[in-house]
């Protein structure tokens, strides 16, 4: 399932987030550094240290968003976030075909994630670069995500994806990785499509009781399919 969720940061925290990221020519290291045996050879970008305190204040802009955005939690149903990361790239810049690492290492707890879900949060105006589009196949086929600035896609990290060359200009995004409450992706799917519908009938007012019901058996989907 691949979700497109506009304005997940609103004006004022892209400013803010950029004007950080702008101001740290000394955070941004070779992306390669966090790439696994299978990213490395085919990862051509930057990335901000995700130890610096760059990073760090960047992170909570972008947290607090996530946490409070609903469209978010209904398509990804968060356990836990890996803490965000931030790359870019310039002319002639990519990323070629990979599919992320399954497990990440919390850069400050230690902990162990299970990557269930990858998101991409773009940063950038479309219009000031060329290329940089996010290419992403499941079963469907291949999709090419290229978002207004503020804007935000999740998949399955399972997909194989590449970003193209970029040709002008500079492209700035923010990425990281969620453990969802819902391991399966196709259970993912069905409680995605089913809290659309709850939401729709709120919206319209339709028959009580049974809103009611669908709602309880919502949950009882989670509680039977969420893990701890």
């Amino acid at each position: 399932m691949l979700v497109c969720i506009p304005d997940v940061l609103d004006a004022a925290q892209l400013v803010s987030v950029r004007a950080h990221l702008d101001g740290a020519n000394e955070a941004w290291v070779d992306g390669r550094v966090t790439a696994g045996y299978q990213g490395a050879p085919v990862k051509f970008n930057q990335q901000i240290d995700e130890r610096s305190a760059v990073a760090r204040a960047c992170q909570r802009i972008v947290v607090g968003a996530l946490e409070t955005n609903p469209l978010f939690i209904s398509a990804v149903l968060p356990n836990t976030i890996y803490p965000p990361m931030f790359n870019r790239y310039g002319e002639g810049m990519r990323f070629g075909p990979h599919v992320d690492g399954s497990v990440r290492i919390h850069p400050h707890s230690g902990a162990k994630l299970r990557t269930d879900v990858s998101a991409t949060l773009f940063l950038t105006d479309p219009a000031d670069y060329d290329g940089g589009e996010l290419e992403i196949e499941d079963t469907y086929g291949r999709h090419r995500v290229k978002l207004e600035a503020g804007g935000m896609v999740v998949y399955p990290a399972t997909s194989l994806h590449q970003v193209t060359p970029v040709t002008r200009g500079v492209r700035t995004a923010c990425f990281f990785w969620t453990q969802s409450l819902v391991r399966d992706a196709a259970h993912r799917d069905v409680l995605y499509q089913m809290d659309g519908a709850i939401q729709r009938l709120n919206q319209t007012h339709a028959d009580e009781i049974a809103r009611r019901s669908l709602i309880g058996c919502y949950h009882n989907m989670v509680r039977a399919w969420s893990e701890p």
